[in-house]
């Protein structure tokens, strides 16, 4: 196992956008079991990679084939279009930022409303992509039934709409990593034995009226069951597992044949500013 006193946060690639359910609270408990040896490095619920960036930042994934993905096709853009266009990116942000205000957002937001979104230019995207994130309520990145960005303003008096240092710094990280928009489980089938995969889906809602719906779609009951499925397969073919999920009864027993961790760490994004405090989250390991 990874000697967790060796490691500190002071490197500077880290996520460039707020996450729900973004790992950088969780990032000490999650250190002890990332495995000591392993060939390439997968993330298939990659969102704002805290993992990533730090394992990245610390030299862990020196010299290894990394593969991010998500099925947030927007989010994926923007990975892409840091790690291909970050100038033009960063000319784009600029726009967005001297231009910004009520209506402006308002405007900028509902442009996936028009039949031409996707004929806009892939870099404008991802610069539209992060300034929402960056302007609306929370960062909380959530999309109607028809797939619309429906996230309303937030009441940020000065927004930071972008850091060009951090750019650059993720822009350095991305460098020869595979990024795609894939299912899960299609860019999970792709690991062999001895390379490492980290799964960190949306969580099981811990009661009926706290399932997230918003950056692709629900990840309930049947999914967490395939996720299962896929996770046990993949440890009995010499796959290193690791997991982190909600603690709930429902994946406590779905996961029983494995090493389950319950570990607090700190909620990034609630509705309810009171609702931001430690929670308990499970962490599950394979049989590495």
């Amino acid at each position: 196992m990874t000697n967790l006193k060796k490691f500190n946060f002071s490197a500077s690639a880290k996520p460039f956008v707020k996450w729900a359910g973004g790992k950088n609270g969780l990032i000490n408990s999650l250190m002890p079991f990332i495995p000591k040896n392993f060939n390439s490095y997968f993330e298939p619920f990659v969102g704002g990679g805290a993992l990533f960036f730090y394992l990245k930042n610390h030299k862990i994934l020196n010299s290894k084939k990394i593969y991010l993905n998500d099925k947030n096709f927007e989010l994926i853009n923007a990975y892409k279009q840091i790690k291909i266009n970050p100038n033009k990116l960063l000319e784009e942000l600029e726009i967005l930022k001297i231009n910004h205000n009520k209506e402006y957002f308002y405007r900028i937001r509902n442009l996936d409303r028009n039949a031409n979104f996707y004929s806009l230019s892939e870099v404008f995207r991802a610069a539209r992509f992060i300034y929402l994130n960056k302007t609306c309520f929370n960062g909380l990145c959530r999309y109607n039934a028809k797939g619309n960005f429906n996230t309303p303003m937030g009441s940020y008096k000065n927004p930071k709409i972008y850091d060009r240092e951090l750019i650059f710094s993720v822009n350095k990280a991305l460098k020869n990593v595979n990024i795609t928009n894939k299912d899960f489980e299609a860019v999970s089938l792709k690991a062999r034995k001895y390379d490492f995969i980290y799964f960190d889906p949306p969580y099981f809602p811990l009661n009926k009226t706290s399932s997230f719906v918003g950056y692709t779609d629900n990840f309930l009951a049947n999914e967490q069951i395939r996720l299962y499925e896929l996770f046990k397969t993949l440890d009995f073919e010499g796959v290193k597992v690791l997991q982190s999920n909600s603690n709930t009864d429902f994946i406590k027993e779905l996961y029983k044949d494995f090493e389950i961790i319950e570990v607090r760490s700190k909620r990034a994004i609630n509705c309810k500013g009171d609702k931001r405090g430690c929670i308990t989250s499970l962490i599950i390991k394979g049989n590495y």
